[in-house]
């Protein structure tokens, strides 16, 4: 299992009984106490690129245990990476977590993640090739609507 983003609600994920290993990516000023307080898991740091990916590659479920993050480009990747998503049913994950055969948002947390061990991965990675750059700015122009021209016309 693995939880991204020190600082938003990831003592929860890590006071989870779940099988496995927890992986936390990611940094803050909770750190060294969470690292204390919980020496069974691994706490990573700041990753990225190849590092990054291989984390991903590695893991089964990716937990989102943040109830106040707007959207949460780290699902994202997650998804990309053919990982099932767990989380709390709250603005952010609900609007990326759209399909129930990409992930589970539950507000058992831990229901949600055990519940992600039994979703595809390939149905994760189609998924997440909604959300490429070229259907995303083609989503956007969409929805530009031109303002109509002002209306200088003096009022008399």
């Amino acid at each position: 299992m693995r939880a991204s983003g020190e600082g938003e609600n990831i003592e929860e994920f890590l006071k989870l009984e779940l099988p496995g290993s927890k992986v936390v990516v990611g940094d803050g000023p909770a750190r060294k106490s969470l690292e204390k307080r919980f020496p069974e898991a691994v706490f990573c740091g700041v990753q990225k690129g190849e590092k990054l990916a291989a984390l991903y590659r590695s893991s089964d479920v990716f937990v989102f245990p943040s109830m106040t993050d707007t959207f949460g480009v780290v699902m994202l990747e997650a998804l990309a990476s053919g990982l099932p998503v767990a989380g709390y049913p709250v603005t952010g994950p609900a609007d990326v977590i759209t399909d129930e055969r990409v992930g589970c948002l539950d507000w058992d947390l831990q229901k949600a993640a055990l519940h992600c061990l039994t979703l595809k991965p390939d149905d994760c990675v189609n998924f997440a090739r909604k959300f490429s750059w070229d259907i995303v700015a083609n989503q956007f122009k969409r929805h530009i609507q031109p303002f109509p021209p002002p209306d200088f016309s003096p009022e008399y």
